[in-house]
């Protein structure tokens, strides 16, 4: 595709609709699940050592796609950099945030914060990859953060929390959301995009894992870890499932549709985990609740499907 990338505009890459529809589902849905997993593991293990486990799981998982593919490990020079940076701000900073972050405010608030990922995501395209923003996807963006105020508000209210703790669990949040976002815009640069993803995403994982370790260690002393089965089957599922095989998923849907398309998964995502948590954490919708999922919806499907941007 020449010149900027369209946010905003249909994708016409090869697999039309469903190669976008597909993935973005799996994404999602996936994404949406994970929020109970966390808070299950944060019950006995230092915060900082859950996360090491479960980019140790997914380095094992990518590196085991990259022997059975037989897709070569090697980076080119240039790339190294970058896919260093990618696992600290991607895999260590963003994710001991979040993992810490729902220890002070609950798994449904960190979901709904992480929804305003769509901002970052695309302002910094703008600056960095040259995407446009079109009027439809600004209007449909309105119309889906309104829906994530109307959520953000019951949540707030529903925590429970005193309020300093509240504020020091969003302000965790909202510093995990901008690191994901550099993350999301690093893979995306074309320099990154001469090495096959495979490979970039092992490389950032094995740093991740290796960040991850030596910060818990400092952090928390000796690797610690808790005998139930429930945590080993979070781990190789926060490791496998919502690691290795939806960042292979979404870091090609960021470079295909754009970094602010590609971020509305995080619109659906806190109504997955909200509706989750009404079947096993007895959450209750309010009107309040179900009036925001309901825009944050509309503002997906007038976001995703806005016309291009007149160049």
């Amino acid at each position: 595709m020449s010149g900027a990338a369209n946010i905003g505009g249909a994708d016409r890459r090869s697999g039309g609709a469903w190669g976008v529809v597909v993935p973005f589902a799996i994404v999602t849905l996936i994404w949406g699940s994970t929020w109970l997993v966390i808070r299950d593991q944060l019950a006995a293990v230092p915060p900082s050592w859950s996360v090491t486990y479960r980019f140790a799981a997914g380095s094992i998982a990518m590196a085991g796609y990259a022997l059975a593919t037989r897709t070569s490990l090697a980076l080119p020079r240039p790339v190294w950099g970058i896919t260093l940076l990618l696992g600290l701000a991607q895999f260590v900073v963003n994710f001991n945030l979040v993992y810490r972050a729902e220890a002070h405010i609950t798994s449904g608030l960190v979901a709904v914060i992480f929804a305003l990922l769509v901002i970052p995501n695309a302002l910094l395209g703008r600056i960095f990859l040259g995407q446009q923003l079109s009027r439809g996807f600004i209007a449909g963006s309105a119309v889906a953060l309104a829906g994530i105020g109307l959520l953000f508000a019951h949540e707030w209210g529903a925590g429970g929390a005193a309020g300093a703790r509240t504020g020091l669990g969003i302000a965790l949040s909202l510093l995990a959301v901008l690191s994901a976002s550099s993350a999301n815009i690093l893979q995306a640069l074309p320099r990154v995009q001469q090495a096959p993803l495979v490979s970039v995403m092992c490389w950032s994982m094995i740093t991740g894992t290796i960040g991850n370790a030596l910060w818990a260690w400092i952090t928390s002393g000796p690797p610690a870890w808790d005998p139930r089965p429930a945590y080993l089957a979070g781990i190789v599922y926060l490791g496998v499932a919502a690691s290795a095989v939806a960042f292979m998923l979404y870091y090609p849907l960021i470079r295909r549709i754009g970094a602010a398309r590609a971020a509305y998964s995080g619109v659906i995502i806190p109504v997955i985990a909200m509706a989750l948590s009404t079947l096993f954490e007895g959450y209750r919708w309010t009107p309040t609740a179900m009036a925001g999922g309901g825009l944050a919806l509309i503002g997906l499907v007038l976001a995703l499907s806005a016309r291009s941007p007149a160049r």
